[in-house]
């Protein structure tokens, strides 16, 4: 699952966008309902979905993607999907149209909808979100025959979201961590649990993220729910006590990534946050610390997908599988610094002779530990039909 607004980043590449959408739901809710307004389902039936692939003959491909989210070197060029072009072929137009899940699920759905060309034939989409493609056959099955080094190489832990059991549908581009960052000497003592965001110390100097699907999974893990299976109970339990710490002046405010800026300027102590951040803002103030909670943070991915009626299904896949050689997984890992869904691409770092590469490789917010990984839980996506009810509480909290 991830996120969407402004993202630092430890390296020499400017500002980028935060995958996963701060509202997080406002364009599903028309998409899940269209059938009880008496207009046709937006749903796509198995045999509407593919088109003729032109693959073989034409050696072509339509990548769109995240900003700033693949290798780029000095001279703007990418390299790995250079060198994949080279090695197969197929030239790859590379496009970075997505800028938040909603904006970009708005603009595809009458497309795929209507069953017309998508104009792309690969696309990165938030794991939460992804879970609305596949429940309205708006995606492709992958060969997975076709996908060796997927199948070899593909983290244990991500390789069965409640969404898509085997990833037949989708394979994780980039994976993270949301869990709590806090700032260690201002704060005096450790942060272990999400519930520890509630000391008195810290009233009016936490924040929560505004997205329904960015912050709930976190909160309902602290009260020790199965988030992968959660229910109504658990969602308005974990929304009740927000709501409380609202009344009483505890939140400071609910925020998208701009959270960074609160937490580096003091003006937050603690709050929940991303992985991926973390890595920069550890990088800039030593004082501020990650941590996944004793009960549990939640694991979430932003994955590849083929949507329907795309020409050059093939070549796609085949650029899939060429990122999860490990070689390559380790260059793209090295690029963007979130978690590499690529377990083997570690050792590739620690073995490159690069002292910045083998330092990444130690980094358990790029190469979780087992023991950090024994905490991390994957959330199941709300549903369209639990949605709209489950909004209205949490807009009514957030001010959203």
């Amino acid at each position: 699952m991830s996120r969407s607004s402004t993202l630092p980043r430890r390296s020499s590449q400017t500002p980028v966008i935060r995958r996963r959408s701060v509202l997080g739901g406002a364009a599903l809710l028309g998409a899940g309902t269209l059938t009880g307004c008496g207009i046709p389902s937006a749903y796509v039936a198995e045999d509407r979905r593919s088109a003729p692939d032109r693959s073989e003959h034409d050696k072509r491909l339509n990548f769109s993607n995240w900003t700033q989210y693949i290798d780029t070197d000095d001279q703007g060029k990418r390299p790995t999907l250079d060198a994949f072009s080279e090695k197969t072929g197929i030239a790859v137009t590379y496009t970075e149209d997505i800028n938040d899940n909603d904006e970009f699920f708005g603009k595809i759905s009458p497309v795929l909808t209507q069953g017309a060309d998508p104009g792309r034939d690969l696309m990165v989409i938030s794991d939460w979100m992804a879970g609305r493609y596949v429940s309205l056959g708006w995606v492709q099955e992958m060969d997975r025959a076709g996908l060796p080094n997927v199948t070899a190489n593909l983290d244990p832990q991500l390789a069965n979201p409640v969404f898509d059991p085997g990833r037949r549908r989708s394979v994780p581009w980039q994976s993270g961590i949301t869990g709590i960052a806090y700032n260690r000497k201002a704060l005096g003592r450790e942060l272990r649990s999400t519930a520890d965001l509630w000391a008195p110390d810290l009233k009016g100097r936490i924040t929560l993220f505004a997205g329904l699907d960015e912050a709930l999974g976190l909160l309902m893990l602290s009260q020790g729910a199965d988030i992968a299976r959660f229910g109504d109970d658990d969602a308005h339990k974990a929304m009740d006590l927000v709501q409380k710490m609202v009344d009483t002046g505890h939140v400071r405010r609910f925020t998208g990534n701009d959270y960074t800026s609160d937490l580096a300027s003091g003006a937050a102590i603690a709050c929940q946050a991303y992985s991926g951040d973390a890595v920069q803002l550890t990088a800039e103030n030593p004082d501020i610390a990650f941590v996944v909670p004793e009960e549990g943070g939640e694991l979430w991915a932003e994955s590849l997908m083929i949507p329907n009626r795309a020409v050059h299904k093939r070549n796609a896949e085949l650029l899939v599988d060429y990122y999860y050689q490990p070689e390559v997984a380790a260059e793209l890992a090295a690029a963007v610094q979130y978690i590499c869904p690529v377990p083997a691409a570690r050792e590739v770092l620690a073995d490159s002779g690069d002292k910045d590469k083998a330092e990444l490789a130690e980094n358990p917010l790029v190469f979780p530990t087992e023991e950090m990984r024994a905490r991390l839980r994957s959330m199941r996506d709300v549903t369209s039909a639990e949605r709209p009810e489950l909004h209205k509480v949490w807009g009514r909290i957030t001010g959203v």
